[in-house]
């Protein structure tokens, strides 16, 4: 039975459990930084590093760092970094105490279920999971020894890194965040794992993913034998994005489809595509940037309507962006590519 409950228990953080906090604001370009250190010296050169970046980040540390080395943990306040625990939390006092901060957040690998309720208690919250590559408002876990290179290439593509409670938005999390977290690993990644979906939303800004399609599916009026691609909106950030500047927005959605006009022109499985097309709720935009809107059969209009309605439920957007109807917008490729190549 107990191994039953461990298993359980990463689902039960994401749902909130134990107060764990989840990301914030979809559109922001900020990313929680989180850096484990093992001891004194390590601590110090990662210190080094982010002064020469200019960056304040969310430091894990052990309470065994506060006690052999109260001088660096104290330095790293004074730099303006957050202090996170990590490891067993019966010192919380001496790591507070050393870095002069109150510890917040902790690092929940690890910890069974009396240790998280030992830092609930104390009003110490999980820290959030942390995704793999940088997204707009979550949290991302680097090594001491990734910093010089990661931090740099983050803000190239438009992040900004700060301390896991600089995140805007940050919130504890609730059950959807768990019924997000399945949805996308399951749903959403058999999809894209399945029909090819080349993720093109790598910058802070970026909205757009493009499928490669063997046929011309209805209505477009072409042979239903030409290949075609399928564009799929990263739907959260642009609405994420849209709550912060409907203008900044738009210029979003302008440099995907510029995103989608050089994976034509370079990636081997968009090479043969006559044209480019999207079923989708954001019509409005992609007509004022020259799409032709075609109306779906009343059929795929009812399961597209009925599809969109279920990831509103699930990305938690209240209402549809641009309207209730979804519409097929197209373009053929040569005048896409006079567009936006």
């Amino acid at each position: 039975m107990s191994v039953w409950f461990s298993r359980l228990l990463p689902a039960q953080l994401r749902a909130g459990a134990y107060g764990t906090w989840a990301g914030g604001d979809p559109g922001a370009p900020e990313v929680g930084v989180a850096v484990p250190v093992q001891n004194g010296a390590e601590l110090e050169a990662v210190l080094g590093v982010l002064k020469e970046a200019g960056a304040n980040i969310t430091l894990l540390v052990p309470t065994a760092v506060a006690r052999l080395r109260p001088d660096a943990l104290y330095a790293a306040t004074q730099a303006g970094h957050e202090i996170a625990g990590t490891d067993q939390p019966g010192q919380l006092s001496t790591l507070e105490v050393a870095a002069s901060q109150p510890i917040q957040g902790w690092d929940t690998g690890g910890l069974d279920r009396t240790n998280l309720r030992l830092l609930a208690s104390q009003g110490v919250h999980p820290l959030p999971f942390p995704l793999a590559a940088p997204q707009p408002g979550q949290t991302v876990r680097l090594l001491p020894a990734e910093l010089a290179l990661k931090l740099p290439e983050m803000r190239a593509l438009g992040y900004r890194p700060v301390p896991v409670r600089g995140i805007p938005g940050l919130r504890q999390a609730g059950p959807r965040d768990l019924l997000l977290h399945v949805y996308v690993n399951t749903v959403e990644a058999n999809f894209a794992r399945e029909h090819g979906v080349i993720d093109l939303a790598v910058r802070a800004d970026a909205v757009m993913r493009v499928a490669p399609l063997d046929h011309a599916p209805q209505p477009l009026p072409l042979p239903r034998g030409t290949p075609t691609a399928e564009l799929h909106l990263h739907s959260p950030r642009l609405v994420g994005l849209a709550g912060r500047s409907g203008l900044g927005a738009y210029r979003a959605y302008l440099r995907g489809l510029k995103d989608v006009a050089a994976a034509l022109q370079t990636r081997p499985e968009l090479q043969d595509a006559q044209a480019v097309f999207a079923v989708t709720l954001f019509h409005g935009p992609l007509e004022k940037a020259g799409f032709a809107l075609l109306p779906l059969p009343r059929a795929r209009t009812f399961t597209y309507g009925l599809g969109f309605r279920v990831l509103r439920l699930v990305y938690g957007t209240a209402r549809p962006p641009s309207d209730g109807k979804p519409h097929m917008a197209w373009m053929a490729r040569e005048e896409f590519l006079a567009k936006y190549g």
